[in-house]
């Protein structure tokens, strides 16, 4: 029967359980208009969940987020394999890479919503554009990073290009590029925010500017709470399938240095005498 890791687990939870403590004995007997009682806003979280409607605007986020995010991932990725491993397109490319990864996403939101209109694919798009860069940077990063001998190896053994991609180059540049997608993800959480704020009748950003706008702060800070929650337990996933794929790279086993002998007074001597007998019975010098 497997016992449950009760210490990674307390290791990692006793933090934000103190938080929590804290916060809700600390604005326990709060009157302020703008900072509510937390009992309140778990409260208003609660009853919008159930009977006003957020649970509808969580899941048009949600899908907005893993659409996004995983059309960011496929380009990325795939782009990213063949541009690392092409040394003249990496070269023609650089100057671009560099320009997309400086300019603010968040700028193309007026553009993005003036000419695609405020449907759900702008929105898609938008996380995608702004998710696509740090994948594929992180993509080309990973394929750099691959030993010279790795790629002389599968070229010696004359594996097809498509094969290599596949077999050799993706495992080898994985890790670097599923920090990239951790990377990716929170960006794709602001900009889902940020898409939604501006000319949006649903999900969890408009949720926000209506509560605000209507002064409804403890439904406010309940849909703050809830993006912050959705987040947590996306990136939470992402770890899950992080360590699914990089078992082989989280669980190497560490170099250990191997003892060295201990030497007792004349066993060298005898060592050598011994040695020098055989050499000698076996007529061999070496």
């Amino acid at each position: 029967m497997n016992r449950i890791p009760w210490k990674p687990i307390l290791r990692q939870l006793w933090l934000p359980t103190l938080v929590f403590v804290v916060l809700l004995v600390s604005t326990a007997d709060s009157t302020s208009f703008y900072f509510p009682p937390l009992t309140e806003v778990l409260d208003a979280l609660w009853n919008q969940l159930l009977h006003g409607g957020l649970f509808e605007d969580l899941l048009f986020s949600l899908r907005n987020i893993v659409l996004g995010l995983a059309l960011a991932t496929a380009v990325g990725v795939g782009a990213g394999l063949v541009i690392g491993e092409i040394r003249t397109l990496r070269l023609a490319t650089a100057p671009l890479l560099d320009f997309a990864r400086a300019t603010p996403t968040v700028g193309f939101v007026p553009v993005i919503i003036l000419t695609l209109g405020i449907g759900s694919g702008p929105k898609v798009f938008l996380i995608f554009l702004g998710s696509v860069w740090p994948i594929l940077l992180n993509t080309i990063s990973g394929v750099q990073a691959i030993s010279p001998a790795v790629h002389e190896t599968a070229r010696g053994y004359r594996i097809p290009w498509a094969l290599r991609l596949r077999r050799v180059i993706l495992p080898g540049a994985l890790p670097q590029i599923l920090a990239g997608v951790r990377v990716a993800l929170s960006i794709a959480v602001v900009l889902m925010v940020v898409s939604e704020i501006y000319g949006s009748p649903d999900g969890l950003g408009s949720f926000i500017l209506r509560s605000g706008s209507s002064f409804h702060v403890a439904d406010t800070w309940a849909g703050t709470i809830l993006i912050g929650i959705l987040g947590y337990v996306l990136s939470m996933l992402l770890l899950l399938v992080e360590h699914r794929l990089l078992g082989w790279y989280h669980q190497r086993a560490p170099r250990v240095r191997s003892p060295r002998p201990v030497r007792t007074p004349g066993a060298d001597k005898t060592a050598n005498t011994g040695s020098t007998e055989s050499i000698k019975s076996n007529g061999v010098v070496v």
